[in-house]
C-alpha cells in the first residue's frame, strides 16, 4: 500500500473478470474475503472502470488470488492476455493498429491511460528480425506483475503481428536488482 502512483480501475476490474471466468462467483467472493483479511476490502463490483485507485490495490488483487486459488506463473501469464480483450481502452487503440511502428509511437500513451506512474519505453524492435524489447522504469508493484506483464505484450503484438508463435521473456527485473523491467519479445 506504500506504493506510490494510481492505476485505472479497469485493471482491477480485469482481475476480476478472469477470476469469475475461472473460478466462478465463489471464487471471486473467496478473493473479497481475502482482501477484507489484509485490511483493502476491495469490492470489485463498486469499481469503477475508468477512475484511479492506488496502484498499491492492483498489487494486493493479484496476490490475493495468488493466496486464494494458488496461481503460479503461468496464470498469471493469463490473466495479462485476458486481460486486452476485456479492455476499452485496448478496444479503441486497436482498431488503429495496424503496424507494429504504430504500437512502439502509441505505446507510451496508452501506458499513461492506465497508470500515473512509470515510463514504457520501446528501445529496440525490428520487424523484418521479428522482436521487440519494452522497459518499465519506475513502477515496482510484484514479480507477479511481471508474468502479468508477459502475456498483456504479447498478447497486444498478437493483435497486430498475427504471428504463428510469440515468445517473452523478462530480461531484466527489478526484483533481480536492476534498475528496470525489460521484456524481449520474439515471434515467428
Amino acid at each position: 500500500m506504500k506504493l506510490r502512483g494510481e492505476a485505472r480501475g479497469m485493471s482491477l476490474k480485469d482481475d476480476a473478470a478472469y477470476a469469475l471466468a475461472k473460478q466462478g462467483k465463489e471464487g471471486l467472493e473467496r478473493v473479497e474475503e481475502e482482501l477484507e483479511k489484509v485490511g483493502c476490502p476491495i469490492k470489485y463490483a463498486e469499481i469503477k472502470t475508468l477512475g484511479f485507485y492506488p496502484v498499491g490495490w492492483r498489487a494486493i488483487s493479484l496476490l490475493a488470488m495468488q493466496k486464494v486459488f494458488g496461481w503460479g506463473d503461468e496464470e498469471f501469464r493469463e490473466l495479462g492476455g485476458f486481460a486486452p480483450g476485456n479492455s476499452l481502452i485496448v478496444r479503441v487503440y486497436t482498431k488503429f493498429f495496424h503496424s507494429i511502428d504504430l504500437v512502439v509511437s502509441k505505446a507510451p500513451q496508452m501506458w499513461g491511460e492506465y497508470f500515473t506512474r512509470g515510463e514504457f519505453t520501446v528501445p529496440d524492435y525490428d520487424v523484418e528480425k521479428k522482436y521487440a524489447v519494452v522497459e518499465i522504469k519506475d513502477l515496482d508493484l510484484h514479480p507477479v506483475f511481471c508474468r502479468l506483464v508477459e502475456g498483456y505484450l504479447a498478447t497486444i503484438i498478437k493483435m497486430v503481428v498475427k504471428p504463428e508463435e510469440i515468445k517473452c521473456r523478462e530480461i531484466k527485473c527489478t526484483f533481480e536488482g536492476q534498475d528496470r523491467h525489460q521484456f524481449k519479445f520474439t515471434w515467428r
